[in-house]
C-alpha cells in the first residue's frame, strides 16, 4: 500500500499525526477489510458507505467524525460475536488517540459507529441518519445486487448451519420490515419500496432454503 493510492489517499487526508504513523495506521484498517472470511463486510461496503455520505458532508454538522465513522464503522466483524459495533468504535477510538486526534472528534466518531448496532438515533440526530440511511442503502439496490448482498452474508455465516441460519436471518428481515421507516432522510423517501421488496423476496427464498 502506497500514499499515493487512490484507496488509501482520502483516508490519509482525514487523519491526524505524521504521514508515517497515518500511512501505517491506514494499512492496519485496510488489512482488517481484506481479512479472510469477509464476502460483504469489505472495503467495498466501506466505499459505498462514502459514497453515499458524500453529497451530504456539506450539511454535516462534523463531516470529518462522518467519514471517520464510515471508515471504521465495520473495522472488527467477527459474525461468531454480537459486539462488533463496540469493538470496532474501541478500535477507532485507540487509533484516532494515539494519532493525536482531539477528544470530541473521537468520542463523536465512536458515537456514530455504535449506532450501526441497532440503526436508531434521535430525531434530531441528523449526522446519524447519513450514517445509518448509508450504511443501509444495499437494501435498496436493484435485484441482482441486493441478491448478491444476501448470498455474500450467507458466506459470512457459513459455519451457521441451514436452519439455524434460515431462522435467525428471518429475524433479522422480519424486524426491519416491523419497522415504521427503514430510512431517516426525506431525500431517501423512494427507497423504502424497493428496499421493503427485496426484504420481501429474501425472506420468501429463505422459507424454501434446505
Amino acid at each position: 500500500m502506497q500514499p499515493s493510492d487512490p484507496i488509501v489517499r482520502p483516508l490519509l487526508a482525514l487523519l491526524p499525526g505524521s504521514p508515517e504513523r497515518c500511512a501505517g495506521a491506514a494499512a492496519d484498517l485496510l488489512a482488517l477489510y481484506a481479512a479472510d472470511g469477509r464476502f460483504y463486510h469489505t472495503l467495498a461496503h466501506v466505499q459505498d458507505v462514502l459514497g453515499h455520505l458524500q453529497p451530504y458532508l456539506a450539511q454535516a454538522h462534523n463531516p470529518l467524525a462522518l467519514q471517520l465513522a464510515a471508515w471504521f464503522h465495520d473495522a472488527i466483524y467477527d459474525p461468531r460475536r454480537h459486539d462488533n459495533e463496540a469493538q470496532s468504535a474501541a478500535y477507532a477510538t485507540a487509533v484516532l488517540a494515539n494519532l493525536g486526534a482531539a477528544a470530541g472528534l473521537i468520542d463523536e466518531t465512536a458515537r456514530l459507529i455504535r449506532l450501526t448496532e441497532r440503526h436508531e438515533t434521535a430525531v434530531a440526530d441528523s449526522d446519524g441518519h447519513i450514517l445509518l440511511d448509508a450504511d443501509l442503502a444495499v437494501l435498496a439496490a436493484e435485484p441482482s445486487r441486493y441478491d448478491a448482498y444476501a448470498q455474500a452474508i450467507r458466506r459470512e455465516y457459513a459455519h451457521i448451519p441451514a436452519e439455524a441460519y434460515r431462522q435467525g436471518r428471518t429475524a433479522v428481515l422480519a424486524r426491519l420490515l416491523a419497522r415504521e421507516q427503514l430510512y431517516f432522510l426525506p431525500a431517501h423517501g423512494a427507497w423504502e419500496t424497493p428496499a421493503r421488496l427485496n426484504l420481501r423476496r429474501e425472506m420468501a427464498r429463505l422459507a424454501t432454503m434446505s
